[in-house]
This record gives C-alpha cells, sequence and structure tokens, in this order.
C-alpha cells in the first residue's frame, strides 16, 4: 500500500485505505484494515474519524494515544499547511479572497473562535489574530479589544471572521448585533470594518456582501 502511495498518491483509494495506511505507522506489525474499517463505522466517515476528539478516538479497539495523536495531526498539519501558504503580506481585496484565506484556519475546530484581520490602505495582510474562543454560538465580541490592537498595528481597515462549528454559515441576529457594535468603536479612530466573514466547514458568508453593511464595493 505505501509503494502503491508512491506511485499514485492517494489517487483510487477508498477511505479504510487511507487510514489503513496512515495507521501503518503508530501500530507496526499488525493489519489495521479491520481498525480502519471499526473507527469509519464508528464516527460515520473520514471526516469524522479526524474531527472526533482523542478520548472518543481512544474508546475504538487498538487505537492507543499515539494513534489517536497521529490521526487529530492530519487536519491540525493540514490546516497549518494552508495557513503557511497563506502568508502575512498578501493583499485581501475581495470576500471570496478573505474566505479562502479563512477557511483553514477553522478546519476541525470544534468550539467558536473570533479572528480579528488587520489591513493597511492597500487591502495588503498585516496580521491575522486569535482574539476570542469559547462555547459554540458564544465567541465574545469584544470590541475595545478589537479596536485597541487595530490601533496597535495602524490598520486603515479590519475583517472580522468567526466559525461556526455544528451550524450553517449564516448569521445571527446576535452576530449582526456584535458587528454594529464594533463598527461603531472603529469608527472614531478611523478604522473602516471591511466585512465579517462567517465560516462553517468549507463555506463563508460575507455580510457586506449579504447587504447587511457597506463594505467591499
Amino acid at each position: 500500500m505505501k509503494n502503491r502511495f508512491l506511485e499514485t498518491g492517494l489517487r483510487g483509494f477508498e477511505k479504510h485505505n487511507m487510514l489503513e495506511l496512515l495507521l501503518y505507522y503508530s501500530i507496526p506489525r499488525k493489519d489495521t484494515n479491520e481498525i480502519a474499517h471499526e473507527l469509519l463505522d464508528t464516527f460515520g466517515s473520514l471526516s469524522g474519524v479526524f474531527d472526533a476528539p482523542i478520548e472518543e478516538l481512544m474508546k475504538v479497539k487498538n487505537i492507543s494515544q499515539n494513534s489517536a495523536v497521529l490521526i487529530k495531526l492530519i487536519p491540525a498539519l493540514g490546516a497549518a499547511y494552508m495557513d503557511d501558504r497563506n502568508s502575512v503580506g498578501i493583499v485581501l481585496n475581495s470576500a471570496e479572497r478573505i474566505g479562502a484565506f479563512l477557511v483553514p484556519k477553522f478546519i476541525g475546530k470544534t468550539r467558536e473562535q473570533l479572528y480579528l484581520l488587520c489591513l493597511d490602505n492597500k487591502n495588503k495582510l498585516l496580521s491575522c489574530t486569535l482574539i476570542g474562543e469559547g462555547e459554540i454560538n458564544k465567541v465574545p465580541m469584544q470590541a475595545r479589544k478589537i479596536a485597541e490592537h487595530a490601533f496597535k498595528v495602524s490598520a486603515a481597515s479590519v475583517v472580522l471572521a468567526h466559525n461556526h462549528p455544528q451550524g450553517f454559515a449564516l448569521p445571527s441576529d446576535q452576530d449582526i448585533f456584535a458587528t454594529s457594535a464594533v463598527r461603531k468603536i472603529l469608527k472614531p479612530l478611523d478604522i473602516v470594518l471591511l466585512d465579517h466573514i462567517i465560516v462553517a466547514g468549507d463555506d463563508f458568508v460575507s455580510l457586506a456582501q449579504s447587504g447587511l453593511f457597506e463594505g467591499f464595493e
């Protein structure tokens, strides 16, 4: 199976084959086919396996802590890889570019997170900062903290982004209210809130493009 991967990559691999190959590196000298099938049966899909908590993975027969950590490394490394490709200094001059930049940051996240993107006057990224993390649907919109950080890096504009781990990429009334509050506190500082992006899985929605406030023209 390793030789097959070296020759053709994952082309033609079934989901259980992918897990089977991965588990070779934490479960030596054992047929991992049955274990791979049990993981898929337990968690329903390949993504379900990678998204499962370590504690739940370890409840599956023959999955040790080492194997569980190896499984959890895959989405984490994938997100880090994509994030590294989108390094500071790129130009984010549309909601589409911002969404593509942000989606990898939320891969595998089971809790809501709030990010702040600070841009210069040419929409070049100055910083991307995790501002808050909390229970699902309860990320605090820390308007003052957002304003302080944006002012500190001399941002001309900012973009807010948060995820809906177990929902759809649609703004709630609370999302809209919090966005308005941030906008108001940034205005006296001459910092423009360009957009608020909501991410769910590989989907995202731009509040600006949805017509909820003026953003990208």
